[in-house]
């Protein structure tokens, strides 16, 4: 589901770059069952393309990190599931483990499919960000933090 997220939101932005707009839909569905259908992103020609960041709703730096970092503002602005920004990273010496914030029970049933596709969207930000040295790798020793699910960690 995180490598959905990933590849796709890298379609997104290159739609975007082309002049088409175009939204994540997950409440989309087939008519017929389908159990390979995941997600839709519908798409078209738009005629506002950009958005001021002050208009943007987004949680801190200091709340998605566990140290305020400019570094992670890419990740900041994708775009998530109901706005949650289910992500969390934690600073390490190589750079920085990737998290997924445990929902409650009342989002945890909404959230469910879509926060791994999340997690997914803000590592295609950051990769986006960082082309020339991102690196995405999972480790064993990785810290434990309650609350959170560990999905991986990166370099930039």
């Amino acid at each position: 589901m995180e490598n959905i997220g990933f590849i796709f939101q890298q379609l997104a932005l290159f739609l975007q770059s082309r002049g088409i707009g175009n939204c994540w839909a997950g409440m989309a569905s087939l008519k017929e069952k389908n159990p390979n259908f995941v997600i839709a992103i519908s798409f078209g020609k738009s005629y506002k393309m950009t958005r001021e960041l002050s208009n943007f709703k987004r949680k801190k730096l200091s709340e998605i990190s566990d140290v305020s970092d400019e570094r992670l503002i890419p990740a900041q602005l994708a775009p998530s599931a109901i706005n949650s920004q289910s992500w969390y990273f934690k600073h390490t010496n190589e750079g920085f483990d990737v998290y997924q914030a445990k929902q409650n029970l009342l989002k945890r049933r909404v959230l469910k499919k879509w926060n791994p596709i999340g997690i997914g969207i803000a590592l295609a930000h950051m990769y986006m960000a960082n082309s020339d040295s991102f690196e995405f790798f999972k480790k064993s020793d990785f810290e434990e933090i309650k609350g959170y699910t560990y999905s991986g960690s990166i370099k930039i």
